[in-house]
């Protein structure tokens, strides 16, 4: 339970104090409700000696359980990190409609609901009345990231209740920035898994498969729901979506396939539109692709298992598992490469990897037969720019923050990878 300063502020959160610039550059995001109950979980990783890191705004994952009567939640709670459509029409959401107007008898929705799950940049309790303030920062990171159909709902229907007649859940999540697409991605699998299923069940990934049946991680790949493998078919998704020069044009310096690091089921979805327009015809940009499509995920194993030598090479006397987000293997065990299973004693974010990669697409030219080809070796290029393309992109972490989330969102950082690569090319 937080202790409230005098003015019904949070003297432990300085977000809320009165008079803060902060305060008055987040304060379209800040939503104060009265809730039931509240209760702050301890992140069991934490020295208790310490003062929680959450609170200071260094992203250690914090969580937090409410309890609110759903007519005191706010109407307009972010929902941009949602990735699931909300469609009330189905029978699970007239499920949830029956069971939030009690339509058996029972006020019992608080149990029977999963209720929220919300992402935040802060939380502050005030325990004199009751009051949770959340401060939502970046819509594409805080908000509500699973139980939009239910928080839906309860703003259409609570016109047919009382106050005090249902309550719901709330886990609010702080500091989870830069694993958020896996929280995502976790949370909302269901939508994601169905979609996958159906499209196996109708052979729509066979372009993929033929493409990739040869290379050592094929069989790690998992289409459907409950397969054996460590490699999701979405991952694949995500990868070769950095190199679709149909959607992304070489030429075009203001679009970069940043959906390919923050939103993997989006990446499904444009790859089943594609083969659902056009097929396996050289109209759909996956089968032009073919051709180069080992390579990428070569290209991928080498990035991903040379970031640590190409830092070095940039900053001699470095220490790349000093990086933040960086994770150094601990004694004796490894970590292995998504794509080669290298072994490797660190650990590189997505976020640093995904727009590198990235980068290579200015070297994919379609040829003439219609099909994607290299203009020039990927691998050479990796080596003479390779030192550079990590610094920058360390460098570009540090100016944010240190935050690796935040570099592979940012387009900028997208751009100048690319026409790093561009450029050795030209030359």
């Amino acid at each position: 339970m937080e202790t409230p300063s005098p003015d019904g502020g949070c003297a432990a959160y300085p977000y809320l104090e009165k008079g803060s610039t902060k305060m008055a550059r987040i304060e379209n995001c800040e939503k104060k409700f009265i809730v039931k109950s509240f209760r702050r979980i301890p992140n069991p990783y934490s020295n208790p000696e310490e003062v929680d890191s959450d609170r200071l705004g260094d992203p250690k994952p914090s969580m937090y359980m409410a309890v609110v009567d759903v007519m005191n939640l706010p109407d307009d709670i972010p929902m941009k990190t949602n990735p699931r459509e909300q469609k009330l029409t189905t029978a699970v959401a007239k499920k949830i409609r029956r069971s939030l107007l009690a339509e058996d008898g029972a006020n019992n929705f608080y149990l029977l609901n999963r209720g929220l799950l919300l992402s935040a940049a802060q939380v502050a309790f005030n325990n004199y009345n009751n009051e949770l303030t959340i401060l939502f920062e970046d819509d594409e990171l805080h908000g509500d990231v699973d139980g939009g159909h239910t928080y839906k709902i309860i703003k259409e229907c609570r016109d047919q209740l009382a106050p005090g007649q249902q309550y719901v859940k709330l886990e609010i999540l702080t500091g989870i920035e830069g694993m958020f697409q896996d929280l995502a991605d976790a949370r909302n699998s269901s939508v994601q898994v169905k979609d996958q299923s159906i499209a196996e069940l109708r052979n729509q990934f066979d372009i993929v498969k033929r493409a990739l049946d040869k290379e050592p991680f094929y069989k790690e790949v998992y289409f459907e729901e409950n397969a054996e493998g460590s490699i999701d078919v979405g991952e694949i998704m995500q990868v070769l979506n950095m190199f679709n020069i149909d959607r992304y044009p070489v030429s075009d310096l203001s679009n970069f396939p940043t959906s390919s690091y923050s939103g993997k089921k989006s990446c499904i979805d444009y790859y089943l539109k594609q083969y659902r327009a056009f097929g396996e015809t050289l109209d759909n940009p996956y089968v032009k692709m073919i051709p180069i499509m080992p390579a990428i995920f070569r290209l991928f194993d080498k990035v991903e298992t040379g970031m640590s030598s190409f830092y070095t090479e940039a900053n001699p006397g470095g220490h790349y598992g000093a990086t933040k987000g960086v994770v150094v293997a601990k004694d004796d065990s490894k970590f292995y490469s998504k794509f080669g299973d290298s072994a490797m004693d660190l650990s590189t974010p997505s976020g640093f990897i995904y727009p590198i990669v990235g980068a290579f697409r200015a070297l994919v030219v379609e040829g003439g037969d219609g099909y994607y080809r290299w203009k020039s070796d990927p691998f050479t290029i990796l080596q003479k720019v390779g030192k550079d393309l990590v610094s920058t992109t360390v460098d570009r972490s540090r100016s944010l923050g240190n935050n690796p989330n935040a570099v592979g969102k940012d387009s900028g950082n997208w751009k100048t990878l690319f026409m790093s690569v561009l450029i050795e090319v030209m030359n």
